[in-house]
């Protein structure tokens, strides 16, 4: 599943896809992770709105954060029976953009074990969108917090090699179906797909990006054996039986 991801394209292309009326500044992120402010895309009275939200889904039931598990993946196909993605899957609905992502292939067992960070774009490096749920919970404090996260399914082909999931990504033509609150169940439903094959390409990096504070190009510079020292694999959030696989660190 999806733990990291990139936005390094500038804000002004942003703002041309998505089509949002607000102008916001924010430098290139090469290593984006769980918990940090992310930018979203939902449609607020009619039109596209940008926002930062909390990179991980807090349903508004929750009474103590302590209590419930990191969630920044929502799996696609039980989304809409799970008390709690199904509100948001109807009404809450957004986008998540971004120029890249990361995956983690695992070879072999115990000590020997090796892990192969890789780096999913489209091939001319431009801008996607993930299909994703947000949701403002309430402290008991008073306090509020915007939350989001990003919703995946099975693999495509060419990804099935790395991982068996993958994010789902709206195409340009769907983003006003996929935020209209008035869609039909059906209509969502068509667009919970894997990405086809030929829009990502997959590039082989190096271990920099296994470190949070690595934020730079070098995070997406390709593998070189003969200079990459061996690293461990980034560390698995544990699931508990609340969460039922929806939520995953990676």
């Amino acid at each position: 599943m999806c733990g990291r991801y990139a936005i390094t394209l500038p804000p002004e292309a942003m703002r041309t896809m998505f089509g949002y009326r607000e102008q916001p500044n924010f430098p290139p992120r090469y290593n984006i992770a769980p918990t940090q402010p992310v930018p979203v895309v939902r449609l607020h009275e009619g039109v596209p709105q940008f926002m930062l939200m909390r990179w991980g889904f807090i349903p508004g039931w929750v009474k103590d954060l302590r209590d419930f598990p990191l969630v920044i993946n929502i799996r696609g196909e039980s989304a809409a029976t799970k008390p709690s993605f199904r509100a948001a899957l109807i009404r809450r609905r957004c986008l998540m953009p971004a120029d890249g992502f990361y995956e983690w292939h695992r070879l072999g067992q115990g000590r020997q074990a090796e892990s192969r960070a890789y780096l999913f774009r489209r091939p001319d490096r431009g801008l996607f969108a993930f299909a994703a749920l947000w949701e403002t919970w309430h402290s008991q404090d008073g306090s509020e917090i915007d939350t989001v996260a990003l919703v995946n399914g099975p693999a495509n082909g060419m990804m099935a090699a790395i991982h068996d999931r993958c994010p789902v990504v709206v195409e340009p033509r769907d983003f006003g179906a996929w935020l209209d609150p008035a869609a039909e169940a059906r209509d969502i439903a068509a667009l919970l797909r894997p990405p086809p094959d030929e829009m990502l390409e997959i590039v082989r990096i190096g271990n920099a990006v296994n470190k949070v504070a690595h934020d730079g190009p070098e995070v997406q510079e390709p593998f070189d054996s003969s200079t990459a020292p061996a690293a461990p694999a980034p560390a698995r959030a544990r699931k508990t039986a609340r969460d039922s696989g929806q939520g995953d660190l990676f």
